[in-house]
């Protein structure tokens, strides 16, 4: 008879975002291997088409199984002017797949309805990403493109989106600094 925990537990290596655990690197995933880890912090989200700013926290976890991509999950959090939580806010999920020369992909869905192709370049430190497509459900706000970067600076990874959406050009839209809670070796 199966218990609970047999089907909480897959029979296969889950994936880490911790050093010196799970299996190595991929080596196509090296230009990627600073983003490896959980990283939390704040940040700033506003739009014309808002009545913000409104700060947020944010942890993004990038992670890996040893297959040439990562995982990518984030989860974020409206927090009032004392830094207390207010209530849950965006969430994505995707797939970091890095190409030849430095190319890369990154594949979001988020909760809100959308799902993301973005096309982009890995150097060391820094990260740029735009869309290539973007789709969304009957009920998810009218997004047209995107823009990410993500940058080293230290022990701080610096987080900024641009959109185009609901009418409005491209324009800034989320900025967050995020600290290294788990790393990758």
């Amino acid at each position: 008879m199966s218990t609970p925990e047999d089907f909480t537990r897959l029979p296969i290596p889950a994936d880490t975002a911790e050093p010196g655990s799970g299996p190595p690197l991929h080596d196509a995933c090296a230009p990627l291997r600073e983003l490896v880890g959980a990283w939390r912090g704040e940040g700033e989200v506003d739009y014309p088409t808002i009545d913000g700013p409104f700060r947020f926290g944010q942890q993004v976890t990038i992670s890996h199984d040893g297959r040439p991509f990562l995982r990518h999950q984030a989860q974020a959090w409206l927090l009032d002017a004392e830094g207390q939580v207010l209530r849950p806010a965006a969430w994505e999920t995707g797939w970091w797949r890095p190409g030849a020369e430095g190319r890369l992909e990154l594949l979001l869905t988020h909760a809100t309805g959308l799902l993301e192709i973005f096309y982009g370049s890995a150097q060391p430190g820094l990260w740029t990403l735009e869309t290539e497509t973007v789709l969304a459900t009957a009920t998810a706000k009218d997004v047209r493109a995107a823009q990410r970067s993500y940058a080293l600076r230290g022990d701080a990874l610096d987080y900024a989106e641009s959109r185009e959406m609901v009418g409005e050009p491209m324009t800034p839209h989320v900025s967050a600094t995020l600290h290294r809670v788990s790393s990758a070796g």
